[in-house]
C-alpha cells in the first residue's frame, strides 16, 4: 500500500513540475512557422486515478465504454470485460501495461503482437488478458479478467494404461 502512495506522490510532483517549470523553459526559445516532424518516440502514459478494479491500471485519459463492458465482483470472485478508448498508440499502451501491471503484482505470461496486441498476465488465482487495437489515432483497450481454470488430475494411473498395439 505504501508503494502506491509513494507512486501517487511522485505522480503529483511530476505534474506540478511540468505545470510550473516548462513555461519558464519555453520563454527563451523562438517560435517558427515551420512544421516540425512528429517524433517516433513513444510518450509514456500515466495511470488513471479511478479504477474499476483496484489492481488493474488504466492509462490516464482513457474513457470507459460502459455500454460495451461488464464486471462482477464478490468477496471471493471477480470477472469482467472492460473496454476503454483513448488517445495513445498501441505501442504506448503496450509499454504502459508492461511497466504498470507488475507494480500491481501481475506476472506477464506472454505478448502476441500481430495487428492487434494481446498481453496475458496472471496472479495466483486469476488471469488477465489485455487486448489493444489501434483505431485511427486512438487505442481501444479490452481487459478480460477471470479466475484461473482449475486443472483436473487424471484419474487413470500409469499402471492402468495399456500400451498401443
Amino acid at each position: 500500500m505504501g508503494s502506491r502512495k509513494g507512486q501517487a506522490y511522485f505522480s503529483v510532483l511530476c505534474i506540478l513540475f511540468y505545470i510550473f517549470c516548462f513555461p519558464l523553459l519555453g520563454g527563451c526559445t523562438t517560435t517558427s512557422s515551420q512544421k516540425t516532424s512528429t517524433s517516433t518516440q513513444a510518450v509514456s502514459l500515466e495511470p488513471a486515478a479511478m479504477l474499476k478494479f483496484a489492481d488493474i491500471p488504466i492509462p490516464s485519459g482513457f474513457r470507459f465504454m460502459n455500454t460495451e463492458s461488464y464486471a462482477f465482483q464478490s468477496a471471493n470472485f471477480r470477472a469482467g470485460l472492460l473496454r476503454y478508448i483513448g488517445k495513445a498508440s498501441g505501442e504506448q499502451s503496450v509499454i504502459f501495461f508492461k511497466e504498470q501491471m507488475p507494480l500491481y503484482n501481475w506476472r506477464m505470461v506472454n505478448i502476441i503482437e500481430y495487428g492487434r496486441r494481446m498481453l496475458s498476465f496472471e496472479k495466483e488465482q486469476e488471469s488477465c488478458i489485455i487486448s489493444i487495437e489501434d483505431k485511427g489515432g486512438k487505442s481501444e483497450i479490452t481487459i478480460s479478467i477471470a479466475p484461473k481454470s482449475q486443472t483436473v488430475a487424471s484419474t487413470t494411473s500409469k499402471s492402468e494404461k495399456k500400451p498401443l498395439k
